[in-house]
C-alpha cells in the first residue's frame, strides 16, 4: 500500500469545482431506469447511454471521477475506445462499484446487509489491472420507529471497514458510503442522531482495520428530514445539521466528503449542497466537500435521450447543464 499515491488519487477525486458521477447502476437497476422511458435494457443500449455521458465535451469541467459497474468498466465506445481510456483523456478517474447489493439482514426483518466480501480481493486485483483507481461500497441504514438496530449499524460498518482495507491493500482508494436513508417520516433531529451514531461506528472500525484515512473518500447522506415528514427542514437547516454532524464525527485526515443525493429531487440536492458549502466555509471545515450524484445528474438527460440517436446532442446539453449547476453549488455559487 502506497499511502502517498492513495492520497493523491483521493485528492484528485475531490478536487475543487468538480464532483463524482455515479454511473454504477447494476443491470437490474438500469433496467428500471430504461423501463421509465420504455426502452429495452440491452448491453448495447446500456453502452450507448454511458457513451453519451462520457463523450459530453465539457464533462471534464465538472466531473473528476466516474463510478462504473463491472460491465461498464470492461466496455468500449462504438468506435472501439475503452471507456477507461476515454475518461482518462479527459482527466477523469475510473472507479468501480464492488459490493453485491443489499440483502435481508438475518433474523432481523426490515433491515439489510450489504454483501460481496467473498472473493473481493481477487476482484479488486482484476479491477486494478483494468484501469480502476478507486472503489465503492454502499451500506444502507433504515430509519423507522424500531430501526436502526445496533446489529444493523455494527455489521454494515464492519463490512465497510473490511472492504476499505482490502481496497487499500491492492492500491485502490475506497469510497466509504454509509447511507442513512431519507425514506420515512422521521425528523431531521432523528436523522442527525442516527447519522452521528453510524459515522462514529464507521470511523472506529476503519481505525481498527488499519485503514489510512488520508486515502479514502467519505460518501455520506446529507442530514435530512424524512421524505414523508410533515414539516421538512429547509436547505439552511439541512446545511447546519449536516456540517455540525460531520464536524463531530469525521477526522480531519479524511481528504474529502462527496455527498450522495439519496433520493432528493434534482433541484433539492443542488440547493442543499450550495448551502452546505456556504455554511462549511463559515465553520472552516477541514475537508473538501463535493458531490457524488447519479440520478441527480442523469435523470433529466435520460428522458431527453429516450434511446434515440437523434436526441444525443440535446441529452448531452442537459447533462452539461446539470453538471454546471452541481459544480456551481460545490463552490457555493449556485
Amino acid at each position: 500500500m502506497d499511502i502517498k499515491e492513495l492520497n493523491k488519487v483521493a485528492m484528485h477525486m475531490v478536487m475543487p469545482n468538480k464532483g463524482i458521477l455515479a454511473a454504477d447502476e447494476s443491470t437490474g437497476t438500469i433496467k428500471k431506469r430504461f423501463d421509465s422511458i420504455n426502452l429495452e435494457s440491452t448491453e448495447n443500449k446500456r453502452r450507448d447511454w454511458r457513451q453519451l455521458l462520457f463523450q459530453t465535451k465539457s464533462i471534464g469541467d465538472y466531473i473528476s471521477g466516474v463510478i462504473l459497474y463491472d460491465e461498464t468498466l470492461r466496455q468500449s465506445t462504438s468506435d472501439g475506445e475503452k471507456f477507461v481510456d476515454l475518461l482518462n483523456s479527459k482527466n477523469i478517474l475510473s472507479g468501480i462499484k464492488v459490493d453485491k447489493s443489499t440483502h435481508p439482514l438475518p433474523l432481523n426483518d426490515g433491515e439489510v446487509i450489504t454483501e460481496g466480501l467473498d472473493g473481493l480481493r481477487e476482484r479488486l486485483e482484476e479491477y486494478l489491472s483494468l484501469g480502476a483507481k478507486f472503489t465503492k461500497w454502499r451500506a444502507v441504514i433504515n430509519i423507522s420507529d424500531s430501526f436502526p438496530s445496533d446489529y444493523a449499524i455494527n455489521v454494515n460498518s464492519y463490512h465497510l471497514a473490511l472492504y476499505s482495507a482490502l481496497s487499500q491493500e491492492v492500491g485502490l482508494v475506497p469510497i466509504v458510503e454509509p447511507e442513512v436513508l431519507m425514506d420515512g417520516n422521521h425528523s431531521i433531529d432523528k436523522c442527525a442522531e442516527i447519522t452521528t451514531k453510524t459515522l462514529n461506528k464507521v470511523f472506529n472500525d476503519l481505525s481498527d482495520s488499519n485503514v489510512s484515512l488520508s486515502g479514502i473518500v467519505l460518501k455520506p447522506n446529507m442530514v435530512l428530514s424524512g421524505k414523508n415528514a410533515s414539516n421538512r427542514a429547509d436547505s439552511k437547516k439541512v446545511a447546519k445539521y449536516t456540517v455540525d454532524v460531520l464536524q463531530n464525527t469525521v477526522p480531519k485526515e479524511v481528504p474529502g466528503i462527496a455527498f450522495l443525493s439519496g433520493g432528493q429531487e434534482d433541484d433539492e440536492s443542488i440547493e442543499n449542497l450550495n448551502e452546505i458549502i456556504l455554511y462549511s466555509k463559515d465553520k472552516k471545515s477541514p475537508w473538501e466537500l463535493t458531490y457524488s450524484y447519479g440520478r441527480g445528474l442523469q435523470a433529466a438527460p435520460l428522458k431527453i435521450w429516450n434511446g434515440k440517436i437523434e436526441n444525443v446532442e440535446s441529452a448531452q446539453k442537459e447533462f452539461e447543464k446539470r453538471g454546471i449547476s452541481a459544480s456551481k453549488a460545490r463552490q457555493g455559487n449556485y
